[in-house]
């Protein structure tokens, strides 16, 4: 299992060898270091805890602490686990892990198929035909002032609002995981990733990477 946090920079789009567009979108993967091994003896499980976004200042005292067992010098401003079947630090070399240890991006290839998690870009208080993607109503037939309304929210009995109904709220602002993308590109000089498509959140927004 290959994994790695990282932020989003901007879309673009670059072209293959027979010259056809394709949309990518641009992550600045890592570098991340390893600050943490769960076992299953010790912890109940087995997961492997990384830090990115490295911080000299206002880094507070457990941090430093915690940091120290693992001997890494400085800080974080994230630090993100991430739960596996299996922790091998000797036997196969793919799972082998050890603290302080620094991933980059070259650990995903071109045509690896990855899953990117992150927080979709918040939209504020939204109808429900922009939240939910409600049809509306009939703009003729006697219709006014109800075109993007909600329609009937209850019925006679029971008299309250069922619980879960679609209605008019905060739209995005989720945690969603796009799956199976395809890395097109990776530039290890820049520790970009070069991805297929579109991933979630704005510029700037932190995403969890992960290939089987």
């Amino acid at each position: 299992m290959k994994f790695i946090l990282g932020k989003k920079i901007k879309m673009s789009q670059i072209f293959d060898e027979e010259g056809r567009v394709i949309p990518v979108t641009i992550i600045e993967a890592g570098p991340v270091k390893i600050t943490q091994i769960k076992n299953k003896e010790k912890d109940g499980y087995e997961a492997v805890q990384i830090g990115f976004l490295e911080k000299k200042k206002n880094i507070s005292q457990p941090l430093r602490g915690h940091l120290k067992k693992a001997k890494v010098d400085g800080g974080f401003e994230l630090l993100k686990e991430f739960r596996l079947d299996k922790v091998n630090q000797n036997k196969n070399k793919a799972l082998s892990f050890s603290e302080g240890e620094e991933i980059k991006v070259d650990i995903f290839q071109k045509g690896d198929l990855i899953d990117v998690s992150g927080v979709t870009r918040g939209k504020g208080f939204q109808g429900v035909v922009k939240r939910h993607h409600f049809k509306g109503s009939p703009k003729t037939h006697g219709t006014k002032d109800r075109w993007r309304a909600p329609g009937s929210i209850g019925a006679t009995t029971p008299q309250r609002v069922i619980k879960g109904k679609k209605m008019a709220g905060r739209a995005g602002g989720e945690r969603k995981t796009l799956k199976n993308l395809e890395v097109v590109k990776v530039d290890p000089e820049n520790n970009w990733l070069y991805v297929k498509g579109a991933v979630p959140g704005k510029r700037g927004t932190v995403l969890e990477i992960k290939a089987k």
